[in-house]
């Protein structure tokens, strides 16, 4: 991994992490069964053999639900989606490290993590620049940045969708990793509820959320 302030550059890191597993490991693991429970979500989606070369995650804190996507040159299609297993914080984005909340905005996949505590996990390139530039912090590692999509049913700040979830999700994200997996995630689902939180204490929401409903509204309705 790469992170470089200023102007950042995340470079994906799919190598080992501390512990005894590999990300291929685990993909050899488990990727047979994963494939057997996501064949028909996958056929639906137009992918009869093999795995889409773009995905897109979105999750919702309202609804506690994240979506993956497929992205190709037929379009963007669900593929499936998976309910939070624990959630902690407020609608609103995060301001610093601490405060209990899942950040809001539209991020990337920064590496996959095969040894994670929470069984494995997908770390979310918070701080982006966008949070950087609003944040009246003076030391830039304040904001936090250990944010993850992983399993388990227990959190502070990240997204956990349960064991057997992110190992889909674990997957569908290390076939895509290539394309820069791009992760959104937003307080509400702005297709079905256009109405934007009003977040006491900071006066940009309107501005970081209108970035946010622009990502989703490129997004199919039936998501």
């Amino acid at each position: 991994m790469f992170l470089k302030y200023g102007r950042s550059v995340y470079m994906p890191l799919i190598n080992k992490m501390k512990g005894t597993k590999t990300v291929e490991s685990r993909i050899s693991d488990i990727q047979r069964e994963v494939r057997n429970r996501l064949e028909n979500n996958l056929i639906l989606a137009g992918y009869k053999i093999g795995y889409p070369k773009e995905i897109v995650l979105v999750a919702f804190k309202e609804e506690r639900v994240l979506h993956v996507y497929s992205k190709d040159n037929s379009g963007i299609k669900l593929i499936k989606e998976y309910p939070f297993t624990a959630y902690s914080g407020d609608l609103g984005p995060k301001l610093k490290e601490g405060d209990k909340q899942i950040p809001e905005g539209i991020y990337e996949v920064e590496y996959l993590n095969p040894n994670s505590s929470f069984y494995l996990s997908i770390k979310v390139s918070y701080p982006n620049e966008f949070d950087k530039s609003k944040t009246q912090l003076s030391n830039i590692s304040d904001m936090g940045g250990d944010i993850f999509i992983h399993g388990k049913s227990a959190t502070i700040g990240c997204i956990p969708i349960g064991d057997k979830a992110i190992e889909e999700v674990f997957v569908l994200t290390q076939k895509a990793i290539n394309k820069k997996v791009k992760v959104i995630i937003s307080p509400r689902d702005f297709r079905t509820n256009p109405e934007y939180p009003n977040i006491k204490d900071i006066e940009w929401e309107k501005e970081l959320y209108g970035l946010i409903e622009k990502e989703i509204k490129t997004l199919p309705d039936n998501g």
